[in-house]
């Protein structure tokens, strides 16, 4: 079942698809765009059961979220070609498309890139640097040329045939890129305000210890560091996404 979730009382409103592949995923800064927006998001959750669109006809835009899935783990995880090839759809019909994280890694998947898994693990608040496409990007340039960021993956991606590379580290030669207009993955939690990772800390403190041993220990001063930053950081690309939305149609809202 897909949960729609009204955001605001706006006559008319984008209606943007979230999908969500983990039970304690937040929207954050990404939230908070398209709210500002006065966006309609239908959430669907097919971790949990709930059936992905057969099209992107109901729809201006999708957002795939993170998970602990890998993008290629069909075995466990049945609905992953289904919503690569629903991206893809969206991404084809010239829509907005936005994967974060998984997300990131399934888009990839989607045009036709490699996956690889277990091969650059990254926690905590990283520097990501933008690259010179990245900085003339329409989206990516609300990032300033070097940023901190939250990050919270193990697996990465070859670059999509027709991609362009926007930011860049040591970790993940991939951390965004774009195809055509507005088809984004951001290896990256942009979405990931202190709250967000507040929120994960509460819910995921021994996997958290084991990833990254004394993080919790130091992470009031690690978030007074990098945080003001990264939220900041993060709403300014959430907002210049959600910028790139063209509503199919509009929508009264009754």
């Amino acid at each position: 079942m897909v949960v729609s979730r009204h955001i605001d009382e706006q006559e008319y409103r984008m209606r943007v698809l979230v999908v969500e592949n983990d039970k304690v995923t937040l929207l954050g800064q990404i939230g908070v765009a398209l709210a500002e927006a006065g966006a309609e998001i239908d959430i669907c959750r097919p971790h949990a059961g709930d059936a992905i669109p057969a099209d992107e006809t109901g729809h201006d835009a999708i957002v795939v979220m993170g998970g602990p899935q890998n993008a290629r783990d069909d075995e466990r995880h049945g609905y992953l070609p289904a919503l690569a090839g629903l991206m893809r759809r969206f991404g084809d019909a010239g829509k907005s498309v936005l994967g974060v994280c998984l997300g990131s890694q399934l888009l990839a998947r989607a045009y036709g890139a490699e996956n690889r898994i277990g091969a650059a693990p990254e926690f905590g608040w990283c520097t990501v640097a933008l690259t010179a496409d990245g900085a003339g990007d329409p989206v990516l340039s609300a990032a300033s040329g070097s940023f901190p960021i939250f990050q919270w993956h193990s697996d990465t991606f070859t670059l999509p045939e027709g991609a362009v590379r926007l930011a860049t580290n040591a970790a993940a030669e991939n951390q965004a890129f774009r195809i055509g207009r507005a088809v984004y993955g951001t290896q990256f939690h942009f979405e990931a305000s202190r709250d967000v990772v507040d929120g994960w800390a509460e819910t995921f403190p021994d996997l958290i210890e084991t990833l990254q041993p004394a993080w919790l220990a130091n992470r009031a001063a690690l978030a007074a560091e990098s945080g003001p930053s990264a939220d900041a950081t993060g709403l300014a690309i959430a907002r210049a996404w959600v910028a790139t939305i063209a509503a199919a149609e509009t929508r009264r809202v009754a």
